[in-house]
This record gives structure tokens, sequence and C-alpha cells, in this order.
């Protein structure tokens, strides 16, 4: 009897074990709240002891990470300079982090070089209890050379990680990316523009060879993110937004913009440092009449852009509002 009551004890132990190993995995791989953490992996061949190896974000950026083939870990790419993410969040050439709010439902210029000029469209809602709107990027409106690039978040009420909420557009013409990590597309007419999915949906590389090169994520407010900073987002709409991280290869010091302002040599930083949320202010100096305008005061683009900045060729594109959810001036909007 005795020796049946210590088997029953030690397999009542073995199970207790067994669970807490198993809890604990759960909770190192979804980490607090059980929040859903993503996986990168190396895709540089050269790094062949990290390439392809599987790791998830860290705690501090569970969605938002990209992986340093070089160290092998996974690093959050929204700390890293060239980055626009959360409300919006910068970090400029200098490694300084500023915030940037503009203002719903509008377009801002971030960069602005002679052949490179980079605008945003904010959406956002107002809170009454502060004197500004909570905002993010839903899409940027990219023109290089002759050409338009489009990389957007579709409006989506409730989030799935296996739907693609991905709009991507260029010379007016959508893009079909197929669901699979690693799948390309690249320009039949412009063979130095191509777009690789990064994962399976929802994060896309777009490089032009020679001028620059951008990662965007398509990310939604969480109920938690809601709570924490008092948003208020309803079931209506998540407000999926983009988390970007730039990398240029080619500009002038002349260059000019939100975020390209800090790629000057001589820039120093505006923002007042030491508070909690340093913001750079002057809104209107970096307004945009339309997502593809070069209209914005500090305009450097002198390349031959397809709409241009006149009254007369922004008018063609007037405010839109599409059934995938991009709506805002200069979009068009194509089956």
């Amino acid at each position: 009897m005795a020796v049946l009551m210590k088997m029953n004890f030690l397999l009542r132990l073995w199970a207790l074990c067994l669970l807490t190993i198993v809890w604990l995995t759960v909770s190192v791989e979804s980490g607090p709240l059980m929040i859903k953490r993503h996986k990168v992996r190396c895709t540089l061949i050269q790094y062949i002891r990290c390439y392809l190896l599987w790791q998830f974000c860290p705690l501090e950026c569970p969605t938002s990470c990209m992986m340093d083939c070089a160290t092998c870990k996974p690093v959050c790419s929204c700390n890293y300079p060239g980055a626009v993410c959360q409300d919006p969040r910068f970090v400029g050439r200098d490694g300084v982090t500023f915030y940037f709010h503009g203002k719903k439902d509008r377009d801002f210029c971030l960069v602005s070089d002679s052949n490179l000029h980079i605008n945003a469209h904010f959406i956002g809602k107002r809170n009454p209890k502060m004197k500004r709107d909570f905002t993010w990027v839903q899409s940027i409106g990219v023109l290089f050379d002759d050409h338009q690039l489009l990389v957007g978040a579709k409006k989506t009420s409730n989030w799935d990680d296996n739907v693609d909420h991905l709009e991507l557009v260029f010379d007016g013409k959508l893009i079909f990316l197929p669901h699979n990590e690693g799948a390309k597309w690249l320009s039949p007419v412009v063979p130095h523009v191509m777009l690789t999915r990064t994962t399976n949906t929802n994060s896309v590389t777009v490089e032009v060879a020679g001028n620059f090169k951008v990662t965007a994520l398509v990310v939604p407010i969480t109920p938690e993110e809601s709570r924490v900073h008092g948003y208020n987002i309803t079931d209506e709409n998540c407000f999926a937004h983009l988390e970007l991280s730039f990398k240029f290869y080619k500009l002038t010091d002349n260059i000019d913009g939100v975020l390209g302002q800090t790629y000057r040599s001589n820039y120093v930083s505006k923002v007042k440092m030491g508070v909690t949320m340093p913001v750079m202010g002057g809104h209107h100096k970096y307004s945009s009449s339309h997502l593809f305008a070069t209209d914005c005061a500090v305009s450097r683009f002198s390349g031959n852009s397809l709409l241009g900045a006149g009254a007369g060729e922004a008018a063609e594109y007037a405010s839109l509002k599409c059934n995938n959810g991009i709506n805002g001036n200069g979009v068009a909007c194509k089956k």
C-alpha cells in the first residue's frame, strides 16, 4: 500500500513538472499577457551559421523586429536609424528618437531630395482630452525618376495575421505578390525595382537599386495598446498602419523632410532632449496637398514625377476613398 501511494505521488509530481515545463515554454515564446511573438530569420546565405534559422522577436518588440545576420540575433527594427513606427516615432540618422504627430487624414513629407521624395498619409483619431490627434502612418507615396510607388495598409476591423493587409501599387498598377516568404516581384520595365515578401503576409521589402530600401510591416492597434495609451479603439477599425525601416544609398546634403533632414552632415537635432516624448514641430512646413505631391515647403525633388505639383495636375487625382481601404488625395483606385 505504501509503495502504491509513493508511485501515485511520483506520477502526480511528474505530471506537475511536465505541465510547468509546457507553461514556461509557452510563456517564453509568447511573452507577457500571451502576446503572440513573430518569428524572423536570416535570408542571406553568406551568413551560413545563421542562414534560415528561425528566432522569436524580443519581448520589447514582439511583432516588429528583424534578424541581424552578423550577430544572429533578432533586433527591434523600430530602434534603428531610419525607423518610423507607432504614433509616429522616428529615429533619425543621428540616432535621436523623436515624435512627429502631424494631423489625421493629412499627408506629410518625410523625405525630399533631388531624386527621391517620400510622403506619408496619416490616419488617426481625436482625443478630446488633448490638443492633438493620435496618428499613425497608413501609407507612403514614393517618387523617384519618373515613377511612383505606393505602399499602404488596408483598412480593417478585425485583425488576422494570416490575412494580407498590404496594398502595393507601382505607376498606377496593383502589384500581386504570392503569400509566401521570399516571393519577389520585379518591374518588367524598370528592372532595378524589386519587392520581396519578408513574411507570408503583411511584410515587404521594397528596393530601388542605388537609391533606397524600405521594409514595411502592417500592424494593428491591439486592445492592450488601446487600453494603455487611451486610444479608445473600437471594433469598427483597428487602425492598421505601417511600421517602416528606411535605408538610403544616394542622398545629397540638401535633403529635407521630417526624417530626411536628419541625414544632412550639418544637422543638429531640433527636438527638446531629456523629455519623455521629444516632439518635432512645424508640421506646416512638411504638409503636402496629396500623397504624390512635391509641393511641401521643404521640397527638394527635381525628378519628373508623374503627378507633378501643379494645381491642374493634382486636380486629376482628387480626394478618393477606395473599397480596399486606401484613401487620400492623389490616390487612384484601380481594380
